[in-house]
């Protein structure tokens, strides 16, 4: 393997993990909720195969959106995120209803979309830098699953010390970083 090809796979891998982290971070709060490792393993997959596809349509359609769409795309991406943690964070304090956010179907597809939707720019980059598309896509994804599980399994190792705060803090944890999309 030539000197330059693994810098580039290095410096993809930094940028894998720098776009992964939002998945973490969203991951550990809805791990904090009881969910089954059968539906952690799909979360995790579905978030990487939508840090897979954002930085295609990037690439593919760089030269098409102008950087004002992606903007607002980005917006609406937090202001749903602190939809959803103010949700939980009710839904903690209200005893008499206990309706929390499930990651099943079209949320799930959602909550994937707005976690990887920094990738899409990332894409854009890419696309014009002449990286190896391939290896990028690929570490994209794999990065992000592996980040996805292990914010969900960590988030449902402080749910059982949490117990009933773990939804208040899941709340805050998706609450903050929607303010960090929007604001930060």
């Amino acid at each position: 393997m030539s000197q330059s090809l693994l810098g580039e796979i290095v410096t993809l891998t930094f940028m894998a993990f720098a776009t992964g982290m939002d998945a973490f971070s969203v991951s550990l709060g809805i791990g904090m909720q009881k969910i089954r490792l059968r539906r952690i393993a799909l979360i995790g997959l579905i978030f990487g195969i939508f840090h897979i596809a954002m930085p295609s349509f990037g690439i593919i359609l760089g030269f098409f959106i102008s950087t004002k769409v992606g903007h607002w795309t980005t917006l609406l991406g937090g202001a749903l995120l602190v939809v959803i943690g103010v949700h939980m964070l009710l839904s903690a304090f209200n005893h008499e209803a206990k309706t929390t956010f499930k990651p099943t179907g079209i949320a799930l597809l959602a909550l994937a979309f707005i976690v990887s939707i920094d990738s899409f720019s990332v894409g854009l980059g890419i696309g014009l830098s002449g990286t190896k598309i391939l290896i990028a896509l690929i570490l994209f994804g794999t990065v992000s699953t592996f980040l996805t599980w292990l914010g969900m399994i960590i988030g449902a190792k402080v749910h059982g010390f949490l117990g009933a705060y773990s939804e208040i803090l899941g709340g805050s944890i998706l609450f903050g970083f929607g303010l960090n999309i929007l604001f930060g």
